[in-house]
């Protein structure tokens, strides 16, 4: 496969892939906001979305003071922003179109439908101004289902080469690196320092984060307990049948940069990378990574996933490409 191609696959998936969480945080901000005060209203939630999507300092460069209006449309609308919704969903399509023939005729209709619909949906949010609740929830419903449209039909109906392999690839590099990001927000930034760890706040920010990732049924599974933030670090750090964990991620990593090193009959720098991370993740459990520092871990994870990313540009990926999305990355701090 030529390197452009595979580089096509791995960003389009990774567009998609971070079009849903944006989605998803976005969902999660609203919830916190609308609580009564006795439970939040403190203020932080939008900026503390800002900072998981890694668009605080672009927001604050470009807009100024944060309050929800903004927050909202530069997340999902704003064209200054390159990681808003909308831009994902174009920039997915652009590396959708530049492969065409590499993918299904049902994962081409299942994007192309998204950006057409997209389309519709930014004449109504066009520039900043007052949100309507009811078209923006209408939205994100939108922005999710097609993500899992396209999850769907890459699954259910590409055939399972390289072409498939890279494409997977982007979306849990990107899972993995959404993950880590919104936990590290939530325990880091979200709680104010009056308010104490495991009180009612507390409790109602976390079942925000496990709905944002659709954990929170898992999580009652799992721990038949209430909502206890090592729990929370535990199902999406450590558990392997969490889809959403880092464990999970990297173990679907690891097989696909496997797959594709016996399929081109060399591995290297990528393949030893990602196999180290998972190793950690393999043998380590909750009082490593609270002894360690939560924060830390997570700094360490993030900082280890991108240059996992870096490894791939350079082993198999255009390089102009991958310096470009890296600025990206950079860019959302």
């Amino acid at each position: 496969m030529l390197s452009r191609t595979a580089d096509n696959l791995y960003w389009l998936s990774r567009y998609m892939e971070r079009a849903d969480f944006l989605a998803r945080i976005i969902d999660a901000a609203q919830r916190l906001a609308t609580l009564p005060t006795a439970y939040g209203g403190t203020g932080s939630e939008w900026e503390s979305t800002l900072n998981a999507a890694g668009a605080l300092d672009g927001y604050r460069e470009h807009i100024g003071a944060v309050n929800e209006t903004s927050a909202i449309y530069y997340l999902a609308f704003d064209p200054q922003n390159s990681s808003s919704i909308c831009n994902c969903l174009e920039f997915a399509r652009t590396n959708a179109r530049a492969v065409r023939t590499a993918l299904t005729i049902e994962m081409w209709q299942s994007i192309n439908t998204a950006w057409l619909e997209m389309k519709r949906f930014q004449t109504i949010f066009g520039k900043p101004g007052t949100i309507d609740r009811l078209e923006l929830s209408r939205f994100l419903d939108f922005v999710r289902k097609a993500s899992l449209d396209f999850d769907g039909s890459a699954h259910r109906t590409m055939l399972r080469n390289d072409a498939h392999w890279f494409s997977r690839l982007g979306l849990y590099m990107e899972r993995a690196d959404t993950t880590a990001r919104i936990l590290d927000v939530k325990y880091n930034v979200l709680l104010p320092a009056t308010e104490q760890v495991g009180g009612s706040l507390d409790y109602f920010q976390w079942t925000a984060i496990l709905r944002a990732v659709s954990a929170l049924t898992a999580y009652n599974w799992v721990y038949k307990s209430s909502i206890k933030p090592w729990f929370v670090a535990d199902l999406l750090i450590l558990r392997p049948e969490m889809p959403r964990s880092l464990r999970s991620c990297y173990d679907d990593i690891v097989r696909l940069l496997d797959n594709i090193g016996r399929a081109y009959g060399k591995q290297g720098r990528a393949q030893a990378m990602a196999r180290e991370t998972l190793h950690k993740l393999e043998t380590g459990d909750m009082k490593q990574v609270f002894g360690m520092g939560l924060h830390e871990f997570l700094t360490d994870f993030i900082e280890g996933n991108d240059g996992l990313g870096a490894a791939i540009g350079a082993q198999y990926l255009v390089h102009d490409d991958e310096a470009l999305f890296q600025g990206q990355m950079q860019s959302q701090g």
